[in-house]
């Protein structure tokens, strides 16, 4: 089992390969299954992560949502209008990062990567990157053994839970997964990999979880779809040779002390930030009538 960022580097230098291989030779080792058995198994996932990225942008079956819905599919809609800021390609990226939030709030099937609240990050932005610069599936196979690898680092030297670690745990954690597999994917360094998902913690760092009516619904959805693009806007960082003066796992370090040093109220209590406002405390009225206040 590989435990922090700096062995994993170690490693791949030691063995001359990239993060997958090395993440594929443990992941075999220790599920002591075959290479096709894993495959297949990754395929079946990415396939969930497709679908969940696309499902209320393509299909008009939306479900009646407590608190959000639809926007997905509104964002898709401003995407192909031309009058978008972004362009249509990056505000699709956004829509995807909505859709899977959507599915989840719909009670659909997603791919909990690293956690639910943040589950639409690595589905939206390697969707999308995908289809963009045309990878093939099992490329992005390779591309999902990558993002574990580091989802699995931070879980076990900090914390994937919003309720510990605030939303910075979630969001943060997924866009880190979902940076480092786009800079493999896209020719870079592991080195590379390790510090678009430095980029991607640190801008988000102190990110408070604070869902309205304790749902994983608002401001979740907004979370993801921003979340999806600060994965690629880390990843373009690394890859133009930018580099952290502060390394990966140091800032696995800082974004576990500064989960702990959160108020209980902004772990996912539904006790403070926008989830204690007038208005979110309305809507949890609305939609839990018997919850005593």
């Amino acid at each position: 089992m590989i435990s922090s960022g700096a062995q994993l580097l170690r490693l791949c230098k030691e063995k001359n390969k990239k993060i997958s291989e090395i993440a594929l030779e443990l992941q075999l080792e220790e599920m002591d299954i075959t290479k096709e058995e894993l495959l297949k198994m990754l395929r079946e996932t990415y396939e969930v992560m497709k679908a969940s990225a696309s499902d209320v942008i393509t299909n008009d079956k939306i479900n009646p949502f407590k608190i959000t819905g639809g926007n997905a599919k509104k964002i898709l809609r401003y995407a192909q209008s031309g009058k978008s800021i972004l362009g249509e390609s990056m505000v699709t990226a956004i829509a995807r990062g909505f859709s899977t939030s959507e599915v989840n709030a719909g009670m659909g099937k997603i791919v909990a990567a690293p956690t639910a609240g943040g589950a639409g990050i690595l589905p939206g932005s390697l969707s999308w990157i995908q289809d963009k610069f045309n990878y093939t599936d099992d490329q992005m196979l390779m591309a999902l053994l990558v993002s574990g690898t580091v989802g699995r680092i931070i879980a076990t030297n900090a914390t994937i839970s919003g309720a510990e670690g605030g939303c910075q745990a979630e969001c943060g954690a997924a866009a880190a997964m979902s940076a480092a597999a786009i800079v493999e994917l896209h020719g870079g360094t592991p080195e590379q990999s390790l510090t678009a998902s430095s980029f991607a913690m640190l801008m988000v760092l102190g990110l408070v979880c604070d869902p309205v009516a304790g749902l994983v619904e608002f401001p979740c959805a907004l979370r993801n779809g921003s979340g999806t693009i600060n994965a690629l806007v880390a990843s373009d960082i690394a890859l133009s040779g930018v580099e952290s003066i502060v390394p990966f796992d140091e800032v696995v370090e800082a974004m576990y002390e500064v989960g702990n040093a959160l108020p209980e109220t902004l772990r996912e209590t539904a006790l403070g930030g926008c989830a204690a406002c007038p208005s979110a405390k309305k809507m949890e009225c609305k939609v839990f009538p018997n919850r005593l206040s």
